[in-house]
């Protein structure tokens, strides 16, 4: 994608949806999802793994606030059924819990 920052993260918001993990673990299981920890922006994540910035993304998955989901993590998600936030940039689906009101 090749858009402006501004314009990008509007559009990545506006195809963002809720999800239940139960839709999710095929994608799962092919290693296609991406955790999105509750301290860093989705849609800002979303929008650095579509414009290719290697050096912002290898920076969160060094820290861990960016990663695959583990087996243990969708085995929590298959047991607590947390609402999810996601995004498709695609071949990934970057999810994230949704914070509780």
């Amino acid at each position: 994608m090749n858009q402006e920052p501004s314009t990008l993260y509007a559009k990545l918001l506006g195809e963002t949806s809720t999800i239940e993990w139960k839709a999710l673990e095929k994608f799962f299981a092919k290693g296609e999802v991406l955790w999105i920890a509750p301290e860093l922006d989705l849609i800002e994540a979303a929008q650095a793994m579509s414009q290719d910035e290697a050096e912002k993304v290898a920076a969160w998955m060094a820290s861990g606030s960016l990663s695959k989901v583990s087996a243990s993590q969708a085995l929590d998600f298959v047991e607590r059924d947390p609402e999810l936030w996601a995004v498709v940039v695609t071949p990934w689906i970057m999810i994230q819990e949704r914070a509780q009101k």
